[in-house]
């Protein structure tokens, strides 16, 4: 497989694994105007914010996420075209440090689902159970799209330190 042909492959199927967070925030804002619409209990009506925060967190995150992997699909034929080899080495450099990044997401959102699951366990009050409810739910969601882009990050870095430029 060529470089291009890979590169291109791999981000756009980032671009579709960030529309993920878009459909999820889309839902935790639905929730959040269902809560306000139609909640008559005190932890009902505690979840307004926290699911509206968490839909717009994720629409921010997906948005961009999204938008940045659209422009480097454009760029990436610009790239590859002006300079072969620079461009091989510039997407080695920024999977590798992509990969070094999940490692970092992989042992703060845990600890940040503990600390959420703890509130849960130990606080009865209505809006700290729905914030940690909400984050909890959140950061599963965050765990379940980033667990897949990094295996698609790692692939990615080892189908490139794979390959033959002088055959291209």
């Amino acid at each position: 497989m060529d470089l291009l042909k890979l590169s291109i492959e791999w981000a756009k199927a980032e671009v579709y694994s960030t529309r993920f967070f878009i459909v999820f925030a889309i839902g935790f804002i639905i929730a959040s105007v269902g809560f306000w619409q139609f909640g008559k209990t005190d932890l009902a009506k505690a979840y307004i914010i926290p699911t509206l925060v968490a839909g717009i967190l994720l629409l921010i995150i997906g948005s961009g996420t999204n938008y940045t992997n659209i422009q480097r699909v454009k760029q990436f034929e610009k790239d590859y075209n002006t300079d072969k080899i620079a461009f091989y080495k510039s997407e080695v450099e920024r999977s590798e440090s992509t990969v070094k990044q999940f490692i970092v997401v992989f042992k703060v959102v845990p600890l940040l689902i503990i600390v959420a699951a703890l509130i849960i366990l130990f606080v009865n009050i209505p809006t700290w159970r729905a914030i940690s409810i909400t984050a909890l739910s959140m950061f599963i969601v965050i765990l379940l799209i980033d667990g897949n882009a990094q295996s698609r990050i790692e692939n990615y870095h080892k189908e490139l330190k794979l390959l033959d430029l002088k055959n291209e």
